[in-house]
């Protein structure tokens, strides 16, 4: 997948500075565990890759193609054995990243550009020596701090691709393939170095340092897991973030500002309403919650409750995940939202790409407000959280839809599209998830 898609925003650390800056500064400021959070398009972005041409509508419908791999992904991430005991995360990335965080590995630290996954465990990135990597990689010869495990380890246990000798006297390192979507693989050996965040600075970080890709689609300078398994950066900074971090998305349209990432409990908001985290054990590492219904306007959509419920022997349920990018309902599901909405919109309706549900934007004004319910909480999501539009501006569309014939895990995703100018706290030792309208700059 082309890196300028993969890709939509970026994080890089707040200015400290008063005066109006349109690209934040890269020095810290003195919370040094909150981050911001900035597209890559932007003018900010430290990438060298030209700006799209292309309008936003269409930048947003050519990720959106690749949800319904996310979803397959999602739907695959059953545990083979307790999460404690998997260093290596259960299941397997895909080939679509929606934000990267601004971070140093190694001693002295070294500037990679990391994606942001909630919904994926373990690090990696890409190392010297690797074949078909990009040309930003992380130097381990040069790093004092850097070491491979082997295959001794604690960490190095059997896992989904896991490499390690079986028989003979040599101790190998630890090495794991890992597929990428449909399309990439990579082969790396599970490794330690120090991880930095800010000023922060997490020592022996254990993550993969990939030697080997093949195919085109893989994140170029790596992905740092937000999951909740053994392996995510919550896990192996619990001593440091105590379990607790928080994000807030800018709009897709937004061209400078940014939103921030605040790792750890300090910072957080003091109101904030929460609704209860579950966990699953088939799926151990995502983010459920308790989502129990939304309303079109004054009308609250008939979905028949099994449709939503959080299933322990199934793994159904409904998630929050940063890496979808428009919100996804099982189908009779969606086809019940869509009804309700079609009957308080004028049409005529058509599709566009992964939306169905477009109508003239002469019509737009009429539009119903969308709220999402969970226990404890509702959320009435802004208008630009609920319609986008076709890049010529004369149509308008219900930006959700139906999640793919092929996934039948009964999975609902609440995606990054509707999580926009929203703050969402998960605080994972108190097992809740607070969520609050915020101006994400």
């Amino acid at each position: 997948m082309d890196s300028t898609i993969f890709a939509f925003f970026f994080v890089v650390f707040l200015s400290t500075t008063r005066a109006f800056d349109p690209c934040p500064s890269l020095k810290q400021k003195s919370d040094l565990s909150d981050l911001s959070i900035i597209h890559i398009y932007g003018k900010c972005s430290p990438f060298d890759s030209p700006k799209p041409t292309s309008s936003w509508t269409t930048t947003i419908l050519d990720m959106a193609t690749k949800d319904p791999q996310r979803l397959t992904y999602l739907s695959s991430l059953v545990a083979t054995k307790p999460a404690s005991s998997v260093p290596i995360g259960p299941g397997q990335v895909i080939n679509i990243g929606n934000y990267v965080a601004r971070v140093k590995i190694g001693t002295p630290g070294q500037l990679m550009f990391m994606v942001l996954d909630t919904s994926a465990d373990t690090a990696w990135v890409p190392c010297s020596g690797c074949t078909g990597c990009s040309s930003t990689v992380f130097s381990q010869t040069t790093s004092t701090t850097y070491g491979s495990l082997d295959c001794t380890t604690s960490e190095c246990v059997q896992a989904h691709g896991l490499s390690c000798p079986t028989s003979g006297s040599t101790i190998g390192n630890c090495l794991f393939n890992q597929s990428y979507g449909g399309d990439s693989s990579f082969l790396a050996t599970l490794s330690r170095d120090s991880l930095q965040l800010a000023n922060d600075i997490i020592p022996s970080y254990v993550f993969g340092c990939i030697g080997n890709i093949s195919g085109k689609s893989i994140p170029p300078q790596g992905l740092l897991g937000l999951g909740r398994g053994s392996m995510s950066l919550l896990s192996q900074s619990s001593s440091l973030y105590s379990g607790v971090f928080s994000y807030c998305l800018p709009s897709f349209r937004s061209y400078y500002f940014s939103g921030s990432l605040r790792l750890g409990p300090n910072g957080q908001p003091k109101t904030i309403k929460y609704t209860p985290l579950l966990k699953n054990p088939h799926r151990p590492s995502l983010y459920y919650v308790n989502f129990t219904g939304i309303s079109v306007g004054q009308v609250k959509v008939e979905i028949p409750p099994e449709l939503l419920e959080f299933n322990l022997n199934t793994g159904a349920g409904t998630i929050i995940d940063s890496g979808t990018v428009i919100t996804r309902f099982v189908p009779d599901a969606y086809n019940k939202i869509k009804e309700v909405f079609r009957n308080q919109t004028q049409g005529p309706f058509s599709s566009l790409g992964a939306f169905d549900t477009c109508f003239s934007v002469t019509h737009e004004d009429v539009t119903p407000r969308v709220t999402l319910h969970f226990m404890g909480l509702d959320i009435v999501l802004p208008m630009e959280n609920t319609l986008i539009h076709s890049s010529a501006g004369t149509l308008a569309c219900l930006a959700m839809a139906s999640t793919p014939n092929n996934v039948n895990s009964g999975l609902n995703v609440i995606a990054n599209l509707q999580q926009q100018n929203l703050r969402i706290l998960f605080d994972v030792p108190n097992s809740r998830v607070g969520i609050t309208h915020e101006i994400c700059n």
